[in-house]
């Protein structure tokens, strides 16, 4: 436990290996199997893995944000904690603005950054496609009944895509209520510039999104590809598009993915 932040640590190297620090998305947690980074876990046989769970997420305390039960900047204050005196950076999805901010921060601290499906609409909020989808976002958070429980959230965000429901076992259910109560990441100033400007090498990854319902892909896949395509252009990112994933690409291919970032933790220090 580190600041009221739970960490999972995967270490097969003694402490030896580079330190590699994984921030998870919405609705899970850090070890999670089913959105987490679980299938992240063989990267410890060279790596010093930290899989963190977010404030209001998993094992870790409630948040400090008064108003938010999930927020973004606090997420940034605590990745900046874990990364000591350097680490590789991952963030998916929402947990990728709390990265992006905290590399912008501290770009001494990072040793590289990977975003996986970033929700970075603001970095891309010129784009037509997510354009469209941040109108969509904000008029489907007002329509949110006051009265929502994070039983029927969970059945909803699933249900309104056609994918299949998720088990409402309790760690599921405090995700969801702090996903309906989050500060959201489509509204969160993307610090371009900084990210560009840093030396160190960075990784756009994202899915194709072949093999996701249809109304799933419409509504979350096309402006999350948009976001990550604009968003590595923009800071000067490769991307890395992996084929038969979709928004959990670590999860849907993690040979893919843990190659990738394999690769971009052993390179030279530039």
């Amino acid at each position: 436990m580190e600041r009221d932040v739970h960490v999972t640590v995967w270490d097969e190297t003694g402490g030896a290996g580079p330190r590699a620090v994984l921030v998870h998305g919405s609705t899970t947690w850090g070890d999670d199997p089913v959105f987490g980074f679980a299938a992240q876990r063989p990267l410890a046989a060279r790596y010093r893995v930290l899989a963190m769970d977010r404030r209001g997420h998993g094992r870790s305390g409630p948040s400090r944000s008064p108003g938010y039960t999930s927020d973004y900047e606090a997420d940034a204050e605590d990745i900046a904690a874990l990364l000591g005196d350097g680490a590789h950076l991952v963030g998916h999805s929402y947990g990728a603005t709390g990265a992006m901010l905290a590399a912008a921060r501290h770009p001494g601290s990072v040793l590289s950054l990977t975003l996986i499906e970033p929700g970075s609409y603001q970095a891309a909020a010129d784009d037509p496609v997510v354009a469209a989808a941040l109108q969509a976002n904000r008029e489907n958070t007002a329509r949110m009944p006051a009265g929502l429980t994070p039983e029927a959230y969970l059945r909803a965000a699933t249900a309104s895509v056609g994918l299949p429901p998720l088990e409402p076992d309790p760690r599921r259910l405090r995700a969801a209520e702090a996903a309906m109560r989050e500060r959201h990441c489509w509204e969160a100033p993307v610090p371009v510039a900084e990210l560009a400007a840093a030396p160190w090498p960075k990784l756009v990854i994202c899915g194709t999104w072949e093999t996701a319902p249809a109304l799933y892909r419409e509504r979350g896949g096309e402006p999350l590809m948009a976001c990550a395509r604009v968003t590595a252009a923009r800071i000067g990112a490769r991307l890395l598009r992996v084929p038969g994933s979709g928004h959990y690409a670590h999860v849907d291919r993690p040979d893919a993915v843990n190659a990738a970032l394999d690769d971009l933790w052993s390179r030279p220090a530039a």
